[in-house]
């Protein structure tokens, strides 16, 4: 089958296209990688040599230049990784992020029932959900409503529910997921982790927002990647399903260990202005995906995984 994963150059999207080529289940695959490019784009995946990946540097709102694709490539089952995903930077440019992450997944849509995709899978996030107080004991289930606080997570929210939308009108076969907060390889510089790992190596003032007591669900990118391919698989027609490893932590908590871990005094922390609209606590009910048979595998956990990131990211840093 020939597979299309978009925003295949970036975090999440670089981890799963590793992972593809190394998966015994897709050696008689074939893999077309989809990114426009930008500056949190890596070239991990733009510089593999392997006859079975093609990667192809076209942006989801250039429809001319992705129906070429589309009609050049009998495309079996698209994976939407492609987002904007810097809430920071939503707040500034709202637009650009409903421009990318609405008319951006609109387009692959329509392309995709044009030239009969077999499959359809967007990968959503937590975000869509809102936020619990910090001391709540909700999950949210893929049924909960959705109450997006920001315009990344507003944006992505609207994407999903346009997916959703093919299903119901087109009889498309979709699937979403949505993950909690993932760390690992690849990931780009501003996001919380490698950031306060590269401003603590240079002795830099790390900003933390508002008290810093504002918890996320954390999931290693290897673990979410292994449940999107079993949602490829199992995952029922027109189903959501929450993806998560139930790792929360405050971000004080995991700044305070990322300096401890580097010797680095906390003194380096300091308090900032709280984000607009900041989202008190992610959590993610995945009851559904375990009944449909996914095993977490859970042979590490969160603070080895989180070691063993620290360590890379020390290491690349000191190259």
């Amino acid at each position: 089958m020939n597979y299309l994963v978009t925003g295949a150059a970036g975090f999440i999207g670089t981890n799963f296209v590793l992972s593809f080529l190394k998966n015994e289940l897709h050696e008689d695959d074939f893999l077309i990688a989809l990114d426009k490019v930008s500056e949190v784009s890596n070239n991990v995946v733009p510089s593999i040599k392997d006859n079975r990946l093609l990667f192809l540097k076209i942006n989801l709102l250039d429809k001319d230049d992705l129906e070429e694709v589309f009609k050049k490539y009998k495309i079996g089952c698209v994976i939407n990784f492609a987002a904007e995903t810097h809430v920071d930077r939503s707040i500034l440019n709202p637009e650009y992020f409903f421009l990318n992450n609405v008319i951006g997944t609109a387009n692959l849509l329509e392309l995709s029932y044009k030239y009969k995709v077999k499959r359809f899978h967007q990968v959503s996030t937590d975000e869509v959900y809102g936020d619990t107080s910090i001391n709540s004991l909700k999950r949210f289930k893929e049924t909960s409503t959705l109450k997006p606080n920001n315009p990344y997570s507003a944006s992505k929210a609207s994407a999903d529910l346009i997916v959703l939308s093919f299903c119901k009108t087109y009889k498309m076969n979709v699937t979403i997921s949505r993950s909690s907060n993932n760390f690992g390889e690849y990931q780009y510089k501003e996001k919380i982790i490698p950031l306060v790992v590269s401003k603590a190596l240079k002795g830099e003032k790390i900003p933390l927002y508002g008290n810093g007591k504002n918890i996320r669900d954390w999931i290693n990118v290897k673990d979410h990647n292994d449940a999107i391919e079993y949602i490829l698989k199992h995952g029922k027609k027109g189903n959501i399903y929450n993806i998560s490893t139930h790792n929360e932590h405050s971000n004080i908590e995991l700044v305070t260990y990322i300096l401890k871990k580097l010797n680095k005094s906390l003194d380096l922390i300091f308090y900032s202005k709280d984000r607009l609209g900041h989202d008190k606590r992610y959590a993610l009910d995945t009851k559904k995906l375990e009944n449909l048979g996914f095993k977490f595998k859970n042979e590490h956990s969160f603070f080895e995984d989180l070691d063993e990131c620290i360590e890379k990211l020390k290491e690349d840093f000191l190259k």
